[in-house]
């Protein structure tokens, strides 16, 4: 009666895995090094994605850690096998190091993911030198 019952048990998780087949949300990269950028200039970096699951990927509100990043993306369902954006601009008005996430929740199986951008803000080399003195 137990061999019966585990038997019974197993096909029923097998036919629930079968039938729970979703998108999944597969991106070539996740991070986004700009490495040294100057400061004022805002930066951008498209992060692609594919739809490697069986059913369409539909993404939510992407949302960045700060107001300083700006997200865009993929609005339309990306069927399977499909592919779809995300862009993330930065804009560089602080100096110094940043790390910047931005958030990407989805119906596909994996669920909410996290895209990073980091790299430092530097002196803008164009800027007109200050003036001192009296003239």
């Amino acid at each position: 009666m137990k061999k019966a019952f585990s038997l019974f048990v197993a096909v029923l998780a097998f036919s629930a895995v079968s039938f729970a087949q979703k998108g999944i949300v597969t991106f070539t990269k996740i991070e986004n090094d700009f490495g040294k950028i100057e400061q004022g200039k805002p930066v951008s970096y498209v992060f692609e994605f594919k739809n490697t699951g069986k059913d369409p990927v539909v993404l939510g509100n992407v949302a960045a850690s700060c107001g300083c990043t700006t997200p865009e993306w993929t609005r339309e369902p990306v069927m399977p096998l499909g592919k779809g954006t995300v862009k993330a601009t930065f804009n560089a008005g602080v100096m110094g190091p940043f790390n910047k996430t931005v958030t990407v929740p989805s119906n596909a199986e994996n669920g909410t993911l996290y895209l990073t951008l980091k790299g430092e803000v530097v002196a803008n080399k164009t800027a007109a030198p200050a003036k001192t003195g009296n003239k």
